[in-house]
């Protein structure tokens, strides 16, 4: 038998480190995970092509719809009371961003490969209408007492205003940068966007369309994708993307609180105001979760394993289940949709 070399020995203990990471950290379709904060409930395929990427989700607590959606162009409405796909809606080619608008019973698709935005009656479950954007819209959010959508054109670095009601363009706001994820403040009633490559969060009052002064500065959080909010204290909650943080900000005095790491390249961040806690999807294979103690105090419970390529979820605030789709299993192509309950901590 041939002596080992010292870098020889040093390459077997890297390949075995690795395999143990890997065994540790992979999920089992056959054997439903569980950890300290999260634990599998159930799992069902979807329907369409699998190994696609998934992106946002939102949910329609009126009826009880997740309504979740797949990159070759489809929307599903899932029966969250069952776990069934109610349809699946064709002609949202490239779907990102999903709001839904409770009082018209509509969804609002951002449909990049054809740079629109798609307009989906829920009663018909079908696309009604279709609004021009600019290059790439994205995430979006929704201002009900206004009843405004705000888009965000990532790569035109712009934020699209649509009047529901009409379904028009009624403003374009330009910024020097990417714009990430909007999101409405109920209580203070303002519009909060990612200027990721700034480093800053910009505002703007639905009332008026006007951007508000001044910005938030997020340093030391890099790259300000994803944002949560928990209007009830003032906080918003900030995925970096580019140095793999949670950074908490305090929206009355304009400052970072703290920021806590989170597994590498985290993207939809959520939070459950019911049991004060924020997930974060990361890319790399984990759920970041953190519990807010008060809202000046936080703390990361752990990183909870799923699947590769798992960078979206959603949170049903009634009764705090976590809806995550998966694109892959092991390396394998699906699509499915896997529901985890919390783990109560005593």
């Amino acid at each position: 038998m041939k002596k080992l070399t010292m870098a020889a020995i040093a390459s077997l203990a890297l390949v075995a480190g690795a395999w143990t990471w890997w065994r540790s950290h992979r999920v089992s379709a056959s054997t439903p995970s569980a950890g300290t904060t999260l634990k599998q409930v159930a799992a069902f395929d979807l329907p369409g092509p699998p190994g696609k990427r998934f992106d946002y989700l939102t949910i329609d607590y009126d009826d009880g719809y997740l309504l979740a959606h797949l990159g070759p162009g489809l929307l599903y409405v899932i029966d969250l009371k069952n776990n069934k796909v109610l349809a699946t809606v064709t002609d949202v080619p490239g779907v990102e961003g999903v709001e839904y608008v409770p009082e018209l019973k509509k969804v609002y698709t951002s449909d990049w490969h054809e740079k629109k935005i798609g307009v989906i009656d829920l009663r018909q479950n079908k696309v009604v209408a279709k609004i021009p954007a600019l290059q790439k819209p994205d995430g979006s959010a929704y201002a009900a007492p206004f009843h405004k959508l705000y888009v965000s054109d990532e790569r035109a670095e712009a934020e699209i205003v649509i009047d529901v009601q009409s379904d028009k363009i009624v403003k374009t706001l330009n910024f020097k940068s990417e714009t990430g994820m909007p999101q409405y403040d109920p209580v203070a009633k303002l519009i909060y966007i990612n200027l990721q490559q700034l480093g800053v969060m910009t505002v703007i009052d639905p009332a008026t369309d006007e951007v508000v002064t001044p910005v938030y500065m997020v340093a030391p959080c890099k790259g300000n994708h994803g944002m949560a909010l928990d209007p009830e204290h003032h906080r918003a909650f900030l995925a970096c993307e580019d140095n793999n943080r949670m950074a908490v900000l305090d929206l009355e005095k304009h400052r970072i609180i703290t920021t806590l790491p989170v597994a590498p390249d985290p993207d939809v961040i959520k939070y459950d105001p019911g049991l004060k806690r924020i997930y974060v999807a990361c890319y790399s294979g984990a759920i970041s979760v953190f519990q807010e103690d008060d809202p000046d105090h936080f703390r990361k419970l752990e990183d909870f394993p799923v699947q590769h390529k798992v960078h979206s979820l959603a949170v049903d605030e009634r009764t705090h289940r976590v809806y995550v789709p998966e694109e892959e299993e092991n390396g394998k192509p699906v699509a499915r949709m896997i529901v985890y309950e919390p783990v109560e901590r005593h």
